[in-house]
């Protein structure tokens, strides 16, 4: 019992370790790995190579899949240089089972000490995350010691015997088994890896460690599809490919398992290589095999799973990718380009609300109002989406923006609120009654709009580029904003002393809107503020306000 313990321990072990270097690679350069594999598509060879780099990094083609699943998800790439990509992931994990192969015990413990001086000298940083690499690193090659010692004692015991023996009757069986241990595992290289200590030490022969690896290249590919389930349809022919590539290289090299074994044995009679060849020897011969024939294979899957981009709806978020969130830099770019399709919506909304302030058209008005729907499912979908970020993994300077995003989010779905609050008030008490508002008051109302419209732009122009000149001109137009509203209150309460008809019929709504529109350029006028905080100019700035009139939209990421 203690000797199958320790055997269990050191693959679990292995599962950790590669995990480890996976999240550790991500979070070092995720973005750069997704811009290597989004700008790979140029043609199948270079998205081979892509992803055969990439999962070199990342020790994990299911990884890999995920990403370039999410890309092809948003439209981003198509599904055939997707194949590409994941065709030469395969060959990477195989690639990185070679090295794994090698006796690099002495290496473990070096790694080890080295990874966690860097991971706790400088933990949420850069060279942090390097020092969790070399952890795994380091556990990897412990975990293949720890396998090949608690092996040893293993080909002794009868018992063992006789339940690896049910493994050598049957091929198909012994790859499905394989394909049962790489889900559970979620892992391809680590079963590999185990399969091939497993022939070292004579308790499974090479066929059916063969047939084994034939089983976990099966497996990774039914692990993807499982990963990949709830992505949309274009998202999930990229798996779905990738498993009926490697399904049909088994099928293929399940009869040929005999020649293959005579072989590789002129390469290297050794068990362990023998079986780590073999994997990389089925992943090179499937890519020759179908590099070639990605266009069929993708126009295969598309008629398998039909349907559009699902990510085309307006209320279905785009890049709010899961897959990033073990790499916080980019979980917050995800979560940025995403808070700007809520800054598209608003716009919209004050686009529409223009237009139903002129025409009195109730059925416009309606349809804005659904778009604060979609405002609030995107702003909720975000607000899930930070709050899975690790706060204890961000720097400060990614904490700072973390805050920067949250409350621009806030801002956004209370803007829409705002807008929505103006077009039933509108809808209430001028539409019902075919009211109309005086030339003048129009105009007044226009002139706000644009200005709360420009005002928007720009504060999403200050989000994305934290510009400091364009921060202070968003502060210089909140003033001018002010006195805006004030003037044109005064000019409205004028023409109802004059006794303006329009003006009198629709007082209590013209002066509700005109508040409303200085409450809205309050909120996009908001976004200046870290701007002008990290810069060290916000009190001079705010001198410009009314007093008792606070900064809107800051929060703090520990109260969220």
């Amino acid at each position: 019992m203690g000797v199958l313990l320790h055997l269990l321990s050191g693959v679990a072990l292995l599962v950790w370790g590669t995990n480890i270097v996976k999240v550790g690679i991500l979070r070092v350069y995720g973005a750069n790995l997704r811009h290597v594999l989004s700008s790979s598509i140029a043609n199948r060879f270079t998205a081979f190579a892509a992803g055969l780099g990439v999962t070199g990094l990342v020790q994990s083609s299911n990884a890999t899949a995920v990403i370039v699943s999410s890309f092809v998800g948003q439209g981003l790439i198509a599904v055939a240089p997707a194949l590409a990509i994941m065709l030469g992931a395969n060959v990477g994990t195989a690639v990185m089972v070679q090295v794994f192969s090698l006796d690099l015990s002495w290496l473990s413990p070096l790694l080890i000490f080295v990874g966690v001086i860097l991971h706790l000298s400088w933990k949420g940083n850069k060279p942090g995350h390097v020092g969790r690499v070399l952890i795994g690193l380091g556990l990897i090659t412990l975990a293949l010691e720890l396998i090949s010692i608690a092996t040893r004692p293993v080909v002794q015991a009868a018992g063992v015997k006789v339940l690896f023996g049910t493994l050598t009757g049957d091929p198909t069986l012994d790859m499905l088994v394989g394909a049962f241990l790489t889900i559970l595992c979620y892992s391809s290289l680590a079963v590999v890896l185990f399969c091939g200590a497993l022939a070292s030490a004579g308790v499974v022969s090479l066929h059916v460690a063969m047939a084994l690896v034939l089983g976990a290249n099966l497996g990774s590919g039914i692990s993807a599809l499982l990963t990949t389930s709830g992505n949309n349809q274009p998202g999930k022919r990229v798996t779905l490919g990738n498993l009926l590539s490697r399904l049909l290289g088994c099928v293929i090299a399940l009869p040929l398992l005999g020649q293959a074994e005579r072989l590789l044995a002129l390469l290297d009679a050794d068990p362990q290589r023998l079986v780590v060849n073999f994997h990389l020897l089925f992943n090179v011969a499937l890519a020759v095999l179908l590099l070639g024939a990605t266009g069929p294979l993708a126009r295969l899957c598309e008629a398998v799973l039909p349907g559009r981009n699902t990510g085309d709806s307006q209320v279905t978020p785009r890049h709010l990718d899961a897959a990033a969130l073990t790499t916080p830099t980019l979980a917050l770019s995800n979560a940025a380009r995403e808070v700007l399709r809520i800054g598209d919506r608003i716009e919209q909304m004050l686009d529409n609300m223009l237009r139903v302030l002129r025409t009195n058209d109730a059925k416009l008005a309606t349809a804005t109002c659904r778009i604060d729907d979609e405002v609030d499912d995107l702003y909720t979908a975000i607000k899930l989406y930070l709050t899975q970020i690790s706060l204890e993994a961000l720097d400060e300077r990614d904490g700072r923006r973390w805050t920067e995003i949250i409350s621009l989010t806030i801002n956004l779905e209370h803007a829409g609120d705002i807008i929505e609050r103006i077009l039933l008030d509108a809808r209430e008490k001028k539409i019902a009654h075919n009211l109309a508002f005086s030339e003048a008051g129009m105009e007044e109302i226009a002139q706000m709009h644009a200005r709360v419209v420009a005002n928007l732009r720009l504060g999403l122009s200050v989000f994305l580029s934290g510009d400091l000149k364009s921060a202070q001109q968003l502060m210089s137009e909140k003033a001018t904003f002010r006195e805006l509203e004030r003037r044109f209150a005064r000019n409205h309460l004028q023409r109802i002393a004059v006794q303006t008809a329009e003006s009198i019929e629709t007082s209590s709504l013209h002066l509700d809107i005109i508040s409303n529109l200085k409450r809205l350029n309050s909120l996009f006028c908001a976004t200046a503020y870290p701007v002008l905080e990290e810069a060290g100019v916000l009190n001079r700035s705010r001198m410009k306000e009314d007093d008792g009139e606070p900064p809107v939209g800051v929060v703090s990421s520990a109260g969220v």
